[in-house]
């Protein structure tokens, strides 16, 4: 496994990030002891970062995994909190579930622009007031937009920025893939530490994966990639790929197989609340009922969260 320095950070993390998303609630939604054996997988395997959100609800598996750990492992958490106390309780809620001192990374999820750091300022001072005091290591921002990435980068107070990269471009918002990667660019000569997200595309470039990965491992400002895993296949796989080595044929064909889409049942009654929540404007209502639009899923999974009638799922 090979590793980077995350900025000025001085934090030293494993180029393949384990994205906690998928083991949880919004998709796989693997019980706590069999979601928690796939990140110790990983983890024995050489990775030591792992990547969360207070949304994802998979801080007990992480606290499972990480028990008994000799190793030092970096996590990541975001939170949607815009106030400072919101975002009080979200950091004191990630240490306490994850049964630690500290957490190494804590973001704001999902900012759009310079316009929505600034709504966010308050959870920013009470982020800095926490880093001081030892209770974070590290702050900034996750996003799938070009113009917060920029605004980001302008900002003195983050250290770390987390945006949405693959080669396809699928669920960058306001701006292209190249577009993309040159913010980035510029964010890593202003010192920000970056690691990317979606480098499939959320799973839809899976029949292009050499590629696919490739492409974001080629990006020598990212330190690291997060890739969603929810299986010991998945995680053969990628740890073989970021740490260079041939993928048994074997292997190969089993993680190929993987087809993620989003399911929407029968039973969906249209009351348009994951349309409201897809930032990606993936989901619409006809004839009284949610439809996707699979060329706009990123497929996260954040649509199930909010559906009263548990009737979204990715599978």
């Amino acid at each position: 496994m090979q590793y980077r320095m995350l900025g000025k950070t001085g934090i030293k993390v494993s180029r393949l990030c384990f994205g906690a998303l998928t083991i949880g609630p919004l998709q796989a939604s693997l019980p706590v002891r069999r979601g928690a054996t796939v990140i110790r997988r990983a983890l024995e395997a050489g990775v030591n970062f792992i990547d969360t959100a207070e949304y994802y609800q998979t801080y007990p598996y992480i606290r499972e995994a990480i028990r008994g750990m000799e190793q030092e492992v970096v996590i990541t958490s975001k939170s949607y909190a815009y106030t400072r106390e919101g975002m009080r309780q979200s950091v004191e809620r990630a240490l306490q579930e994850l049964g630690r001192d500290y957490i190494d990374l804590f973001l704001l999820h999902e900012q759009e622009s310079a316009l929505t750091i600034r709504g966010h300022w308050e959870a920013v001072e009470y982020l800095v007031e926490a880093k001081k005091a030892g209770r974070v290591r590290a702050i900034g921002i996750s996003t799938h937009t070009v113009p917060a990435v920029r605004a980001a980068a302008l900002t003195p107070e983050f250290d770390v920025i987390h945006p949405l990269i693959n080669l396809a471009g699928v669920g960058i918002q306001d701006g292209t893939r190249d577009d993309m990667l040159d913010a980035i660019k510029e964010a890593a000569l202003l010192g920000k530490g970056l690691y990317g997200m979606k480098a499939l595309g959320g799973g839809h470039l899976i029949s292009t994966v050499d590629d696919a990965f490739n492409y974001v491992l080629g990006i020598d400002e990212l330190a690291a990639v997060a890739v969603g895993m929810q299986s010991d296949a998945e995680v053969d796989f990628n740890v073989a790929v970021f740490g260079g080595r041939p993928v048994p044929g074997r292997l190969r064909a089993a993680v190929g197989r993987i087809d993620r889409r989003l399911l929407i049942e029968e039973w969906c009654r249209g009351c348009g609340r994951c349309v409201e929540r897809c930032t990606a404007g993936a989901l619409i209502l006809r004839e009284n009922r949610a439809v996707v639009d699979v060329s706009r899923c990123r497929l996260c999974g954040y649509c199930a969260a909010v559906c009263p009638e548990f009737c979204i799922k990715v599978i």
